[in-house]
């Protein structure tokens, strides 16, 4: 069984700048959380056969399983994430939405932690879940400068 790497929509239908306007617009955090776990459920679910150790992000307090692609007529990469933790899936959503769909080039060079301050988003993480963010984000870099 696989996941339909081109029918995700975030970073496409739902974008980095969608996700820190959206963002802004909430007055407080438990309402920031909400809008970060509906976006978690935009994110297919991974069959259990593609839940394995080639998959799983080192570094994540949760169980965290991603698969990459490429797109040769696009030259963009397609992602999936996948966690057995809502709260996480949001924020693998929050990192889809900026790094889908994009050139290897620009997944390397993205202002990750820019985008995470525009969101105020580290700051209200646990020191843990924010190092799971991050190592997220190293291992969709390692995967796109593979085609570079």
């Amino acid at each position: 069984m696989s996941i339909d790497l081109d029918s995700i929509e975030l970073g496409r239908g739902t974008t980095a700048d969608d996700v820190v306007d959206t963002l802004s617009f909430f007055d407080d955090w438990e309402q920031r959380y909400e809008y970060i776990i509906d976006l978690g459920k935009q994110l297919p679910a991974f069959p259990d056969d593609m839940k394995d150790e080639s998959r799983i992000v080192r570094g994540c307090q949760s169980q965290v399983w991603l698969e990459t692609g490429f797109d040769d007529t696009s030259g963009e990469m397609r992602l999936a994430v996948d966690s057995d933790a809502l709260i996480v899936r949001g924020l693998a959503a929050i990192v889809l939405a900026a790094l889908n769909r994009k050139p290897p080039r620009a997944v390397v060079d993205y202002d990750m932690e820019g985008y995470f301050a525009s969101i105020d988003l580290l700051k209200h993480l646990s020191p843990t879940r924010g190092n799971g963010v991050r190592a997220m984000v190293r291992r969709i870099r390692d995967e796109a400068g593979k085609r570079l």
